[in-house]
């Protein structure tokens, strides 16, 4: 920074306002530079005149909050109507209230070799690094602390002698040690600190587009170079380990396991003094992906589904995962959990769950599944008179990885083919993970020099293609009552924390809608479910944000024509039929109301509510005497309680009474039957295998699940017809803990809504329709279900009861 140039642009100016990002460096120089001047100006920057925040240094500096920066200090000396309007829109955008909405963090692919390989034994700590395991940082995985690439553990080398942690675990991509990581790796040795590296070997640069490591070695070569740095022990984890040939030659020492033998891995390592290395060596789960589609990496056949009678929503299989394609699901009877076939990418880890709803199924014959369903619209629509002006401004929003980039680059294209003037811009950061994404794009009839971002207020089609995205405060500042028109897809697509948690739910669609009603025309507004439509229509929820763009075209927000985007969609090379149909699906939606009402996907594995009552069942119902949702819900489960035990039984509650023990476990799975439903997706038929851990084996010392094939629906038969030894002296199953436990909620239960009951009045009301909902908590089986009971328990306690 020139001093001479610095005095010679202050001369004469009474205030210099210095706008930089994060903190301020140029500001001091010049406030030093100016300092002995016998006039200088008032420097401001970080702060204002009185020491009130000015410059942010902690959140980007876009052309909007400089401009309202810059035009309060203007307005005071160069009064102007536009000045003064615009710094009262930007006020009022920053001062809406924000809507009651769930953030939507990056995360772990589906089937992300991080999903397992980040899980620290109890009583360690790790340390983060750069890469896609970074992201480690916003779960729950005792992760802390980040470096630069390429210093991984040399925070701890300093660290570990003033503390009285013995040992840390640092995370390090493959990429990040064959670029710079094997430095740090040098520096722990040398020092001799006791820390275990976690090299994440998944063969892809992945944060950054899936490139090939440069200087990568393979594993075994790995292992000896490490060795001969001095590593103390390394042992390497994946989910193949028949794949190393017989004839590799390993650094001495060196054991390969099987990925399930992590913990055990890990505390092994932990107690070696001195540099220890764990090498898991698992493929990117996106390049998997590819490399399938492509055909140069075989496509397991095997499936995973989940019979959602059977399942208890409690979560265990979406902790055990971590797996995005693990996701919640609404029901008749509560919250339950299916496996989300078009993003998964069949890494299994789901089957480690402790539920006996999973069936794994592998199909027989040349094809391998029923064909892909390829909707294809062949009417006529005429195009929609337009409401938004020729030159006007798109701002997309969605989830990484699902292509709002793509309609961006094919929106634009489209634009350009119509002979206009586009400028764009996307910001993705960690979105490609996950996380959200946001992209702009102008569109205008003559060349213009602006900047390519949507400024404050002044989107003119606001395109959601994720609801949670769509409702960010940040992104509804871009919107406009009296300007935008927002099209918006409502699927209820899971965040990570909805996936481990089952305290986290999606928030009410009408809050949301609402939300986005504020701020646009909602009179105008377009609400659709465009993944559903898209796994009804075309199997793959892929299609889903070029059904929203196809909405948006033709409830005339668009100001492109509908034959210059199906021309850049066939320019842009991927999937064009499907892409293609599912732009004029989207129209189709709009233009004809009644053919999307018409449309009915079914869940494979999905609860069936039974249609009507046995004889037996409405005499009870009857003698109830309830009306409207009270009667609906009897009609709805007096049956399942009938059916679980005797018309006798069906007397009492539900959720307590019909637990899932061995019997019922077999009465569900025989009344769902999910193989007949398979047989018809899979044309030359299917293998069905049912994934049990029966708790008289795992007693025995079983850790591991059971296979067995269809022949044990006769041992289901079997065991259901011996259902009426339930709670008897003779019931096999009874004398173990959680069935003992089981059988006492009911009654416990319904004493205390009776207690409840006596001392109810306006003050107490809210603590006894707090205490009517607490079963919900109890889920799951064996231990799981026994954790859950005592979370119950402190909770009515918390409650007072």
């Amino acid at each position: 920074m020139d001093a001479t140039t610095i005095r010679d642009f202050a001369r004469g100016l009474r205030e210099l306002l210095v706008i930089e990002e994060k903190r301020a460096f140029c500001e001091l120089f010049i406030r030093d530079i100016l300092y002995n001047e016998a006039e200088r100006p008032r420097i401001l920057g970080k702060s204002d005149l009185e020491g009130r925040p000015l410059v942010p240094a902690d959140a980007e500096l876009d052309a909007d909050r400089i401009a309202q920066i810059v035009a309060t200090r203007l307005e005071r000396r160069i009064p102007r109507e536009s000045i003064t309007a615009r710094v009262a829109l930007l006020g009022a955008l920053r001062e809406r209230p924000a809507p009651l909405t769930l953030a939507r963090q990056p995360y772990f692919c589906s089937g992300c070799p991080h999903n397992r390989s980040t899980v620290l034994p109890e009583g360690s700590i790790a340390s983060a690094g750069i890469g896609c395991h970074g992201m480690a940082l916003l779960m729950d995985r005792r992760t802390m602390g980040l470096t630069h690439m390429g210093g991984e553990g040399v925070q701890w080398v300093g660290m570990a002698p003033f503390t009285e942690t013995p040992h840390i675990f640092q995370n390090l991509g493959d990429g990040t040690f064959f670029h710079s990581g094997s430095l740090a790796v040098r520096q722990a040795i040398a020092a001799g600190t006791n820390i275990t590296y976690k090299i994440l070997y998944n063969s892809a640069v992945a944060m950054t587009g899936g490139q090939d490591a440069a200087g990568a070695m393979p594993v075994p070569e790995l292992t000896r170079s490490l060795h001969a740095e001095g590593v103390r022990r390394i042992v390497v984890m994946t989910d193949e380990p028949d794949k190393y040939p017989t004839s590799v030659q390993w650094a001495p020492g060196v054991e390969v396991w099987h990925r399930d033998r992590l913990d055990e891995a890990q505390q092994l390592l932990r107690a070696v003094p001195g540099v220890t290395a764990l090498i898991y060596d698992q493929r990117c789960a996106a390049e998997k992906r590819r490399l399938r589609k492509r055909g140069k990496l075989p496509d397991p056949a095997m499936r995973v589904f989940i019979n959602e009678a059977v399942c208890e929503g409690c979560g265990d299989c979406g902790v055990k995962s971590n797996c995005l394609s693990v996701q919640p699901v609404e029901t008749e009877f509560g919250r339950k959990t299916q496996i989300h076939q078009s993003s998964c990418n069949k890494d299994y880890s789901c089957l480690n769950g402790d539920c006996p709803s999973f069936l794994t199924v592998v199909p027989r014959g040349t094809a391998a599944r029923k064909a892909r369903r390829v909707f294809t619209v062949d009417r006529e629509l005429p195009p929609p008179p337009l409401r938004v002006p020729r030159d006007s401004n798109v701002f997309m929003m969605g989830i990484g990885g699902t292509g709002v980039v793509t309609v961006n680059q094919v929106l634009g294209t489209a634009a350009l083919l119509d002979g206009k003037h586009v400028r764009g811009l996307d910001q993705t950061g960690l979105s490609q993970k996950g996380g959200p994404v946001v992209s702009h794009l102008k569109i205008f009839e003559q060349a213009p020099e602006v900047s390519n971002k949507v400024a404050a207020g002044s989107a003119d089609c606001y395109l959601g293609f994720d609801f949670l995205v769509a409702t960010s405060p940040q992104n509804l500042d871009h919107a406009s009552p009296d300007r935008t028109i927002a099209v918006v897809s409502t699927s209820k697509v899971p965040t990570g924390a909805m996936v481990t948690s089952t305290d986290v739910e999606f928030p009410d669609p009408g809050g949301l809608v609402a939300s986005i009603n504020r701020f646009t025309r909602k009179d105008e507004n377009v609400y659709l479910d465009a993944q559903v439509l898209a796994e009804t229509l075309f199997d793959d929820h892929m299609a889903a944000n070029m059904l929203v763009l196809g909405a948006a075209y033709q409830a005339g927000a668009i100001a492109v024509s509908a034959e210059a985007i199906e021309e850049a969609i066939v320019l842009n090379g991927v999937s064009v039929q499907m892409n293609t149909h599912a732009f004029r699906a989207g129209r189709l939606f709009v233009g004809d109301p009644v053919w999307a009402k018409s449309l009915r996907r079914r869940r494979l594995g999905a609860v069936e509510v039974r249609p009507e009552l046995g004889r037996e069942a409405r005499a009870l119902v009857e003698q109830v005497g309830a009306t409207g949702e009270l009667r609906r819900l009897l009609e709805t489960r007096v049956p399942e309680l009938c059916a679980y035990a005797s018309p006798a039984y069906a007397r009492y509650l539900f959720k307590l009474m019909a637990y899932k023990d061995e019997y019922e476990v077999a009465r569900l799975h025989l009344a769902q039957d999910l193989a007949t439903a398979l047989a018809a997706e899979f044309p030359g038929g299917v293998t069905v295998r049912y994934n049990l851990h029966p708790p008289f084996l795992r007693a025995l010392g079983m850790t591991r699940k059971l296979k067995l094939g269809k022949w044990f629906d006769g041992v289901f038969r079997l065991l259901v017809g011996l259902r009426r030894l339930r709670g008897t002296a003779l019931d096999p199953f009874g004398y173990a803990e959680v069935r003992r436990v089981e059988r006492a909620l009911p009654g416990e239960y319904r004493a205390l809504v009776e207690k409840a009951l006596v001392s109810l009045s306006p003050e107490t009301y809210e603590a006894a329709v707090k205490l009517a909902h607490l079963p919900d908590v109890i889920r799951g089986y064996e231990a799981i279900k026994l954790r859950n009971v005592g979370r119950f328990r402190d909770e009515v306690r918390a409650l007072g009861f």
